[in-house]
């Protein structure tokens, strides 16, 4: 078990727009702006070269469960945030690359669960890796999960929530 000593010291993600385990405000779904949350994180190793940054919702009652709202990765080391990513762009000048989600749309798609279906989890899971990932823009959640191997050095997450 982690001291608390080293548990001060675990990467962390955390939102600037929701809590872990809080709602999603709506401005953040397909019911609202469909904007894109901001995202902070902190604790980063040095050996960090880039991240890679996973969102999708298991609750989703679709064959391809779980459904995929967000794709980025070749995040630079350096950055702590999301702040920078801009909505639905390919790729950013600093290299940063969006990936396919499963509208299929490039970038991020916010929480429409079914009318009636429950509480969604949203799992927003950013991984540290030791190098730039040799993809393209428009890679899916496989592809990059596929690449990461053998490259991931942490990974946290936070989880929000939606009903509709």
């Amino acid at each position: 078990m982690a001291t608390t000593a080293q548990a001060a010291n675990e990467f962390k993600v955390s939102s600037l727009d929701f809590s872990n385990n809080g709602l999603i405000p709506k401005e953040f779904t397909g019911e609202g702006k469909d904007q894109q949350p901001r995202l902070v994180w902190s604790n980063v190793s040095k050996e960090t070269k880039s991240f890679a940054l996973i969102c999708d919702d298991p609750d989703a009652p679709k064959p391809q469960s779980p459904w995929v709202h967000w794709v980025v990765y070749n995040i630079p080391g350096d950055k702590r945030s999301t702040d920078y990513i801009e909505q639905g762009k390919k790729q950013m000048v600093d290299g940063t690359l969006q990936g396919m989600n499963s509208w299929p749309h490039i970038g991020y798609n916010g929480p429409m669960p079914p009318k009636g279906h429950g509480t969604h989890h949203y799992y927003f899971k950013l991984y540290a890796l030791d190098t730039l990932l040799p993809l393209k823009a428009g890679a899916t959640k496989a592809e990059l999960l596929n690449a990461m191997k053998g490259h991931i050095i942490a990974q946290a997450e936070i989880v929000g929530l939606y009903a509709r």
